[in-house]
C-alpha cells in the first residue's frame, strides 16, 4: 500500500487480529454461514489486514459480502461439488459460494493431488469473490510446495486501445517457500491498481496518481485526480507506450485459465457478480531436493536484497518481504482501522446482535 492510502497512525483505532476475526466470524454466522466456514471466511480477510493488504481486508470487503448474502447473490450454504476430475486436476461448481470459503477447500484438493502426482490444479466456476489471492497460494508453503492462485473478475478494466471495460482486475498470486528468509509471495492485479485501493483513496480524500484510471471515452487520465464515483481502470502499464499491452495480455491469460477453462464463463460473461478461480500446487520434491531448493531461495532472496539501491532509495525489497514485516508489527500492535470503519463494524454488530470484541 502506498503511504497516502494508509490511515494515519494517530487517527487509527487498533484492533487485535484475533478479536477482529472472532467478531467478523460472528457476522458471517448471523448471515447463515456455518461456524467452521465463518471462521475461515474471517481468517482470509483478517490475514489480509495483518499483512497490510488493507484493500482486501475487513475494511473494504466485509460490507460487500454482507450485501451479497442479504441480496441472495452469495449462497451461505452452497452445495459445491467436483464435476470433473483426473489424478492431477479437478473442476468445481461453487454453487455461488463465497470464494474466501470455497477456494481454500479447492487448494486443499490441489495440495493433496500434488502430494500424489507432483502437481495439482483446480478450477472453480459459478463462484464469488475470493479475497486476497495470496492467502490461497500461501496454503501450499507449509507443504513444501509452490502455490499459485488466479481469479477472473467482473469487468472494470479497459483492454489496450479500448473504451469499454472487458476485463476484471484479474490478479495473479504465487507463493514460494524459503528456509530462513520470508517466503516469496507475489500478489498483484493485472490492472494498474486494485479497485479497492480507489475506495480507500476516496475514504481518505487522497489523490489518485495518473495512469490508473480512464476517462469516459477510454482515454487514460495521466494527471493526478480525486477518486471519482464511477471508476474505469486501465491495464497495468496505463497506455501502449507504458506497456499496457503486457498487463492486458496477462489479464486475458487469467480470464482464460480461471474463467473460460472452468466452463462457467469469464468475467464479462455472464457478468457481475460472476467470478472464476484457479489454484495450483507444485510439489518441490517432484522437481528437486527440498532442502537444497529452500537454501537456494534464501541465497536468491538475499542476492536481490543486497542489490545497490538507486539514489533516494533505502533498499531493494523482495515480494512478500514488506508484508511479512507489516504482519510482525500488526500482530503485536493490532490492525489499524479507520474510525469510520470501526464505527461501522460496531453498528453492524449491534444491528445483527453479534458480540463486537473491540
Amino acid at each position: 500500500m502506498l503511504e497516502q492510502f494508509k490511515v494515519s497512525h494517530d487517527d487509527a483505532q487498533f484492533v487485535q487480529g484475533d478479536d477482529l476475526k472472532k467478531t467478523v466470524a460472528g457476522i458471517f454466522e448471523r448471515l447463515g454461514v456455518n461456524a467452521e466456514d465463518s471462521i475461515l471466511a474471517a481468517d482470509v480477510q483478517v490475514l489480509a489486514d495483518l499483512r497490510g493488504v488493507d484493500s482486501h481486508g475487513v475494511s473494504n470487503m466485509l460490507k460487500s459480502y454482507i450485501t451479497g448474502y442479504q441480496e441472495g447473490s452469495i449462497n451461505p450454504r452452497p452445495n459445491w461439488k467436483i464435476i470433473r476430475e483426473t489424478p492431477s486436476t479437478a473442476n468445481i461448481d461453487s454453487d455461488r459460494g463465497l470464494g474466501t470459503i470455497i477456494t481454500p477447500k479447492a487448494m486443499d484438493i490441489a495440495i493433496e493431488k500434488a502430494k500424489n502426482v507432483g502437481i495439482g490444479m483446480v478450477t472453480i466456476g459459478n463462484a464469488r469473490h475470493l479475497g486476497m489471492a495470496s492467502y490461497h497460494a500461501m496454503m501450499a508453503l507449509e507443504h513444501d510446495m509452490i502455490g499459485v492462485c488466479m481469479t477472473s473478475c467482473p469487468p472494470s478494466v479497459l483492454p489496450t486501445f479500448g473504451a469499454e471495460p472487458r476485463l476484471g482486475t484479474n490478479p495473479i498470486a504465487i507463493a514460494v517457500p524459503a528456509k530462513n528468509q520470508p517466503p516469496f509471495v507475489f500478489d498483484a492485479a493485472t490492472s494498474s491498481v486494485a479497485v479497492n485501493k480507489i475506495r480507500i483513496a476516496a475514504r481518505l480524500g487522497a489523490e489518485i496518481p495518473g495512469g490508473w484510471l480512464a476517462a469516459e471515452d477510454g482515454s487514460p487520465i495521466m494527471e493526478p485526480s480525486i477518486a471519482p464515483d464511477n471508476v474505469t481502470l486501465l491495464p497495468l502499464g496505463a497506455d501502449r507506450e507504458g506497456g499496457s499491452h503486457k498487463g492486458y495480455g496477462l489479464s486475458c491469460m487469467v480470464d482464460i485459465l480461471a474463467g473460460v477453462l472452468t466452463g462457467f464463463g469469464y468475467g464479462v460473461a455472464p457478468g457481475r457478480p460472476n467470478f472464476g478461480h484457479m489454484v495450483a500446487a507444485y510439489s518441490i520434491d517432484a522437481f528437486t531436493d527440498v532442502d537444497d531448493f529452500k537454501a537456494e531461495m534464501d541465497e536468491w532472496s538475499q542476492m536481490m536484497q543486497d542489490t545497490r539501491p538507486a539514489p533516494g532509495q533505502d533498499r531493494v525489497l523482495v515480494a512478500g518481504q514488506p508484508e511479512a514485516e507489516v504482519e510482525a508489527v500488526r500482530r503485536d500492535e493490532g490492525i489499524p482501522l479507520h474510525p469510520e470503519v470501526a464505527d461501522w463494524i460496531r453498528d453492524t454488530c449491534g444491528e445483527m446482535s453479534v458480540p463486537c470484541l473491540f
